[in-house]
């Protein structure tokens, strides 16, 4: 499985973005997203099932980001609104093999087995 993450860049507070994951290979049971801001380790912000949808999300972005899903692109989205300061970070995208029946809970990183490169994104103030 190959993850290529994009979408990064500068913006304003209150602006919007939207990151883009494509997957190749198999495409497993769930696509996650995290972040790792400057200093910080890295944190859980959203998921989604390729098979019926299901998402979750951070509590601190709960609200501002959504993420979706185009099965017949092997793709995957996260659309940001509202950013702020603090949602600065490097965004990396995830896949995650097994999902729910590995036993680990979905915002844990050893629940995802595949990785992307990340993208950065800057929210100035």
């Amino acid at each position: 499985v190959q993850l290529q993450a994009s979408g990064g860049g500068l913006v304003q507070a209150g602006d919007s973005l939207r990151l883009s994951c494509a997957a190749s290979g198999r495409s497993g049971f769930a696509m996650g997203w995290f972040r790792q801001a400057p200093g910080k380790e890295r944190e859980f912000v959203a998921r989604i099932r390729w098979s019926g949808g299901s998402t979750y999300y951070a509590d601190s972005v709960k609200g501002r980001f959504t993420i979706s899903k185009d099965n017949a692109k092997n793709t995957v989205y996260l659309q940001m609104n509202s950013l702020k300061p603090e949602d600065t970070a490097v965004y990396y995208c995830a896949s995650s093999l097994v999902g729910d029946f590995s036993g680990i809970p979905y915002y844990a990183e050893d629940s995802y087995d595949y990785w992307g490169q990340g993208t950065e994104v800057t929210v100035s103030s």
